[in-house]
């Protein structure tokens, strides 16, 4: 129980990666509310991650909540797959690997994440010609969240490699909490536009946004969401460091296991007359390459 305590800790440090840092994609916004993710959904997060040049050679896996698991299976129960996975999806209840283009896990970790209250009253691009990791705008109406998604009217992100326009709008992280009459939005990625038309190294969009372009929050405001999210394992990096053996107690040991490094300290309490064991693991992780990693959100069902 304890480790599995300890891994659940780590888990949801690197999973509040969703919520700053990714680059998002929430594909599954209809008639302007979050509906769970269908093989549609999935399929465009592939797609979002082969428009920011995401190899194929490696294996991409999705990391979801036990809830959209069981939305994910159901809504795939009536298509056309081979007879072993639907059995195996069928007899476990669980997503097959090797499905839609991805490996399949489930995590209780996954984040539920709730917008802010933005409603685009206010919050227009204020100066044309906007570059970096924040965004000036006119004093806005409602809140932001750390981790909400946002838009901006006729900006257009670019395939990585190519440098041309997807044709989609870009999506941008907010990385701050923001309260109403904000008037700079810190974001991830940054805008960093063409140069007259040529290609730049890094560049994100086609151009930087107009003056006056009006900015919007992808999902309802105020609404709460699952941060599911699709990747290619190259995007994060954890690493574990070997903590000190303390002597003098009465047991300690250190172990390591698939690049983690735990540590153990069992010793006796004088003042409680018990035996007092601790497990401790020291990690650190990076988004390496955050475009390489896909959100997908699934409404927040309430029974």
């Amino acid at each position: 129980p304890m480790v599995n305590n300890l891994a659940g800790a780590v888990a949801v440090g690197v999973m509040c990666g969703a919520e700053g840092g990714i680059s998002n994609y929430v594909a599954n916004v209809s008639g302007g509310a979050t509906i769970s993710p269908t093989a549609q959904t999935w399929l465009q997060g592939g797609a979002k991650l082969d428009l920011a040049s995401t190899p194929r050679s490696l294996t991409r896996k999705v990391i979801m909540h036990p809830q959209t698991q069981a939305n994910t299976v159901a809504s795939l129960a009536g298509l056309f797959n081979p007879a072993a996975k639907i059995s195996e999806q069928y007899r476990s209840g669980q997503m097959a690997s090797d499905t839609l283009g991805f490996d399949w896990f489930m995590d209780q970790t996954v984040i539920a994440h709730e917008n802010g209250s933005f409603n685009a009253v206010g919050g227009a691009v204020s100066g044309a010609d906007q570059p970096g990791s924040t965004l000036t705008v006119s004093a806005a109406t409602g809140t932001l969240n750390l981790g909400d998604i946002i838009t901006i009217a006729d900006c257009f992100a670019v395939n990585r490699i190519t440098k041309q326009s997807t044709g989609q709008l870009a999506q941008f992280v907010v990385t701050d909490d923001l309260l109403t009459g904000f008037t700079e939005i810190p974001i991830y990625p940054a805008i960093v536009p063409g140069n007259a038309g040529n290609q730049v190294q890094y560049q994100t969009v086609v151009a930087s946004p107009d003056n006056t372009a009006q900015v919007s929050q992808v999902g309802i405001p105020s609404e709460t969401y699952l941060k599911n999210f699709a990747f290619a394992p190259d995007a994060v990096t954890m690493a574990t460091a070997d903590l000190e053996l303390p002597r003098g107690v009465h047991e300690a040991d250190r172990q390591a296991y698939d690049g983690i490094s735990l540590r153990m300290i069992s010793d006796y309490d004088v003042k409680s007359d018990q035996f007092i064991t601790r497990l401790d693991v020291l990690y650190g992780f990076l988004w390496v390459r955050p475009e390489w990693a896909v959100v997908v959100a699934d409404t927040i069902e309430v029974s």
